[in-house]
Formats: structure tokens, C-alpha cells, sequence
């Protein structure tokens, strides 16, 4: 069992966790993530490890509730017990002195690109990065993106804080002032993701993006967060998360992400009827008839 030692909301529906897990603490690196279950029953969740403290023996989440299970999670307090997580998963983010570095985040991208900007200006890397979100309500972790670039832009969609605008216009006006970063990572919803390799492109900018397919269990067996990259099958959680925004086909991807959102609108809906009471969802079997 791992305690949640600080829960805290950075903006509107999205929480910062801080939960016990002192192996994990010690052995993740940039771009890992980890799978959460959060009570007997629940579904295993994808989500990046923004931070950790070895020393503490902590890792640090941001959670946006978006669903059922995530929802759940964020329904536990302080000092609950989170009931498993396993990891550090995934390939860690390759790390080198590129020269300039660009960090595109999309809304909740910022999380999972915090230590990644972190170790790429250890690296001895100028790290240049653009923060977008629909309004400044919905801006997380800018001091914390402060610490680790060397220069931050904000970009809203709204104009309340920052540029008004979109990531990749941002992006636009660094090239077009003939900036030419030695590498980009961009993090956040797929679409973005998208633009901001397709603006690349052209440039020949090396440009690397962190998937977020349907993910069932994290170590290669279910087949279920395959995406194409560079016309062949890959697994984004041992061949990923982190793959060439050039090689992937973004469409096929989110057509896979759309798959379920009718069962899981529906899941949350029953969660929300239940009145967020975990471990109550009862048998999965209830009402099914023997002859079934």
C-alpha cells in the first residue's frame, strides 16, 4: 500500500499526489511513468511521474479528473492508501547536450514535461519552453517550469494571460525570427501534438512526442496502447511513451482513443451516481442471468 502524503488542487479538476513509493522514488527517470490502481476492483491507470524525492521516498502525480478512475483517485485524501502501483514503466526520455531545447506543453502536458526539462538543462541544454492552456485558471506548475528553462512562454487561448493563441503559433513566431532549436518535445492532447510536428517538419527538427493511447497493463502483454510509428506497430509502454512526432500517425491513434468514450461517459456516470463510494461498485457479474 502506498500513502498519499500531500494532495493539493493546482486548478479546476486537475490535483497534485504525492504518495509514498520509495522504489519507484529511487529508480524512475524522465519520461517514466507508472500504472495506479486505486481500490480493489478499480481499472489500472497510465499516469507520468512529474517528481520524486528519494530521499523522502515519494513520487509526485498530476492528476486531471477526466473519468471514472481517475476520478476515484482523486477522491482519496491525505494519508489514504493508494492501493498499488507498479513501475517505473516505459523507455526513460533519451537525455544529451542537443544545444537548444524546446518544450511545447499542452494543458496537462506540463506535468509529464517538468523533469524531462529538468534533466535536459542539467544536461548543460538552453531550455526554451511555451506553456499553453484554454485560460490562465487552467495554468499549472509555472514556477516550477521556471525553475527548470532558461525561458518561459505562456500562451492562452483566451488572451487571459500570456500570448493569445495556440502553442504552435508561439512555435511559428521562434522560427520564423530564425531560432532553430536542436530538438522539440511536445506533450499534451494528440492534436496538439500533431501541430506542432507537422510545424516542425519542414525544418527537419528533431521532434519527439509522449503517446497517451488506451493502456491496459503497461508491460507489453495486452497489445492494447499499439500505435503506428513509421507504418509499423509499436507499444508505447515498452517501446515508448516517447517516440519521432514525424514517424507517428496521430490519426489512427486518436480514431483507437475514441473507441471507448461511450463506455467510459456511461462508467463515469454510475460512479457519480454512487456517490464516489470506493470499493461499493458491487459484482461485476450482478444481473447477468446463468444461462448467460
Amino acid at each position: 500500500m502506498n500513502r498519499i502524503v500531500e494532495k493539493r488542487e493546482l486548478a479546476d479538476r486537475i490535483w497534485l499526489l504525492r504518495i509514498e513509493a520509495p522504489r519507484i522514488a529511487m529508480k524512475r527517470k524522465a519520461g517514466q511513468f507508472i500504472m495506479v490502481r486505486s481500490h480493489d476492483g478499480g481499472e489500472r491507470i497510465p499516469l507520468t511521474i512529474a517528481d520524486s524525492d528519494p530521499e523522502a521516498g515519494t513520487i509526485t502525480l498530476v492528476v486531471q479528473v477526466v473519468g471514472k478512475s481517475t476520478s476515484a483517485l482523486c477522491s482519496l485524501a491525505e494519508g489514504d492508501q493508494v492501493l498499488d502501483l507498479a513501475g517505473p514503466l516505459g523507455k526513460p526520455t533519451h537525455i544529451e547536450h542537443f544545444g537548444v531545447a524546446v518544450m511545447v506543453a499542452g494543458g496537462i502536458g506540463v506535468a509529464p514535461l517538468l523533469p524531462i526539462a529538468k534533466a535536459m538543462k542539467q544536461a548543460g541544454n538552453r531550455v526554451i519552453s511555451i506553456l499553453g492552456a484554454r485560460s490562465k485558471d487552467l495554468l499549472i506548475l509555472q514556477g516550477e517550469m521556471a525553475k527548470a528553462s532558461d525561458e518561459v512562454r505562456i500562451v492562452t487561448d483566451d488572451g487571459s494571460e500570456g500570448r493569445r493563441g495556440l502553442v504552435t503559433h508561439e512555435l511559428q513566431s521562434m522560427l520564423d525570427s530564425g531560432m532553430r532549436p536542436d530538438i522539440v518535445v511536445a506533450i499534451g492532447p494528440a492534436v496538439m501534438m500533431k501541430a506542432v510536428s507537422e510545424l516542425t517538419r519542414p525544418y527537419q527538427i528533431k521532434t519527439v512526442v509522449s503517446l497517451n493511447p488506451v493502456m491496459v497493463d503497461g508491460t507489453g502483454m495486452c497489445g492494447g496502447c499499439r500505435v503506428l510509428v513509421g507504418g509499423k506497430n509499436q507499444f508505447a509502454c515498452v517501446d515508448g511513451p516517447e517516440f519521432d512526432g514525424h514517424l507517428v500517425d496521430f490519426d489512427n491513434m486518436m480514431a483507437r482513443q475514441r473507441a471507448y468514450a461511450e463506455a467510459e461517459a456511461t462508467s463515469l456516470h454510475l460512479w457519480e451516481e454512487q456517490g464516489h463510494r470506493i470499493g461499493e461498485e458491487g459484482c461485476r457479474l450482478a444481473g447477468v442471468k446463468e444461462s448467460e
